[in-house]
């Protein structure tokens, strides 16, 4: 066990070790090297560099984080839990920490499916651990088609009478054993007060109960979302030292909200990370 895992290696996660490092807690960083940041071939406005690539500046924060010693897991996080301290499940393997820092940028895992938004919370869901109680010898499916689906996939297939997976037209990245998967494009989700059915573009449909959706990686409002955190309009909610309404779980950067600049979030990390210090030496 670590004194804090922080999840995320962008601006916002990098600074929030730095802080947590020097402290003398033990720390590790969990991302992939998918941050939206490498797009941006030249930045202008971070202070001390006159212009720099965002490739770069990740590769200087990784740098620094490796003189002090901080552990990098390449991996994606897919699921938070707590039970006396915080246990992480990525796809290295399962970590456990006295505090956790949420870092992963901004949602993005968005689909463009009629009537998914009207249906969230009636039918729609996003956490297959946390809704599964509802879902009991009922039929339901997941979307997605990546590990992170499959993680879903697994909390969900014995509790429902029957579970398949719909990838909205995409290849299966990860195999899915002896599920069924549909591999047709969605065009509409059709139920009134419930998820009754989904629709394809072939005009075929199924009946259904309940839909989780698993795009990509687990984003960070849905990440917040499966410990009990509160998140609004997809952006975690915290207090003003970034601690979210879960003790001991913390949010920074896009993530949270507001102006989404590096700046922010090397500062909000700053924040997040000082007050994790508090945190874990006020437990000690």
């Amino acid at each position: 066990m670590v004194d804090v895992i922080i999840i995320g290696k962008g601006p916002a996660g990098v600074s929030s070790a730095l802080y947590t490092a020097r402290a003398g807690l033990t720390t590790c960083v969990v991302g992939t090297d998918k941050s939206a940041l490498k797009k941006a071939e030249r930045i202008e406005n971070y202070y001390g560099f006159e212009s720099i690539s965002g490739q770069e500046l990740l590769q200087y924060g990784e740098k620094q984080l490796s003189r002090l010693g901080v552990e990098i897991v390449e991996g994606e996080v897919m699921d938070v839990a707590y039970s006396d301290v915080f246990i992480v499940t990525t796809t290295s393997g399962i970590m456990t920490a006295k505090a956790v820092i949420i870092a992963t940028g901004a949602p993005r895992n968005t689909v463009k499916i009629d009537g998914l938004r009207r249906l969230e919370g009636k039918g729609v869901s996003y956490c297959a651990v946390c809704d599964a109680f509802f879902y009991r010898k009922k039929k339901v499916a997941v979307l997605g088609n990546s590990h992170y689906a499959l993680h879903e996939y697994n909390a969900i297939k014995d509790v429902a009478s029957e579970a398949i997976v719909l990838t909205d037209g995409k290849p299966c990245e990860e195999d899915f054993g002896s599920a069924k998967v549909i591999d047709k494009k969605i065009r509409k989700l059709i139920g009134d007060d419930r998820l009754q059915q989904v629709v394809f573009d072939d005009d075929s449909e199924i009946e259904i109960d309940g839909l989780f959706v698993a795009l990509g990686q687990a984003s960070a409002d849905v990440l917040a979302r499966k410990i009990g955190a509160v998140s609004d309009k997809g952006f975690i909610q915290t207090d003003r030292d970034m601690m979210t309404t879960v003790p001991g779980l913390f949010a920074c950067g896009d993530c949270i909200g507001g102006l989404m600049q590096i700046s922010k979030a090397v500062s909000d990390g700053a924040i997040a990370g000082t007050a994790a210090v508090r945190y874990v030496k006020a437990k000690k």
